[in-house]
């Protein structure tokens, strides 16, 4: 009996030290991040400058007045915004067809929902360039003269389809996992009272999946902040144009500001922390 809790002792050990290792490593890279922030406001004090000017001029403080970086952020909210909302749109339809129903190449569209997920991001944003290439995007606007791509392509609502073409892959996946959970007995009964079976997807389903539904927006939302190669390659990275917080990371280790940079990515740590959290919240009340 003592040789077998030792063993079970023995294997938690492994397991717990290969665990802890991975969340070192995590904490240890935003742990560098703060470091670096914190040896400038360090340095500062070295210098005998009152702590409020030693705040003001640090590099999280400074990185907020720049213009550059108050439109990004602006444009991050709004584009992960809509792509999320957009995406629970998409998310709910198509989970909820592929869970309920078995039809002629399900299993082969259910694989295709998958292909934005695997695809290295600049595939699935050079891809997106091709596609405004063809017809019927080359077309032109009446009482434009342009055509239909020059007003997606390296613009704004080129970033929200970057963004969405991966995000909503996450939210039909969510949702699918979520209307297979689901008993299918009380629509059943539903169906069987007189209820369309509309009226009763909206009265007996969606009820049941609304926190599943929050969950799918706030996966897609933490997606598109991460968002980069896509945008790069179909939006690019303009500033005050299409440029969003990841594509600013980007722009000022180009310029070699790298204090801004950290700054900027400390933003996007923050930002995912709370999403991440409120994913963890609603998926354990939806369940």
């Amino acid at each position: 009996m003592s040789s077998q809790r030792s063993e079970d002792r023995r294997f938690y050990l492994l397991f717990g030290t290969m665990l802890a290792a991975y969340v070192g490593l995590i904490l240890m890279l935003i742990g560098a991040d703060i470091l670096y922030m914190l040896q400038h406001t360090w340095a500062s004090f070295g210098k005998g400058l009152p702590w409020t000017e030693t705040l003001l001029h640090n590099p999280i403080i400074t990185a907020l007045g720049e213009e550059e970086i108050q439109y990004a952020i602006k444009l991050t909210l709004l584009s992960c915004t809509l792509t999320a909302i957009l995406s629970v749109l998409v998310g709910v339809p198509a989970g909820y067809i592929l869970a309920r129903f078995k039809f002629p190449f399900s299993r082969l569209i259910d694989a295709i929902m998958d292909i934005p997920i695997v695809l290295p991001p600049l595939v699935v944003g050079l891809s997106l360039l091709i596609l405004f290439q063809f017809w019927p995007f080359t077309l032109t606007v009446p009482g434009t003269g342009k055509t239909f791509n020059t007003f997606v392509v390296y613009q704004i609502p080129a970033v929200i389809l970057a963004q969405f073409s991966v995000a909503a892959a996450f939210a039909i996946r969510t949702m699918k996992v979520s209307f297979e959970q689901l008993n299918p007995r009380f629509e059943s009964v539903a169906l069987t009272l007189g209820c369309t079976r509309i009226e009763a997807f909206f009265r007996v389903v969606l009820p049941d999946v609304t926190r599943a539904m929050l969950a799918a927006g706030s996966i897609a939302w933490a997606r598109a902040l991460g968002e980069f190669g896509p945008l790069l390659i179909f939006a690019g990275a303009t500033r005050r144009k299409t440029e969003v917080l990841s594509t600013t990371v980007f722009l000022e280790l180009s310029i070699g500001n790298l204090e801004a940079a950290v700054a900027v990515s400390l933003y996007m740590v923050f930002a995912a922390i709370v999403i991440l959290v409120l994913i963890r919240y609603l998926g354990e009340k939806s369940l």
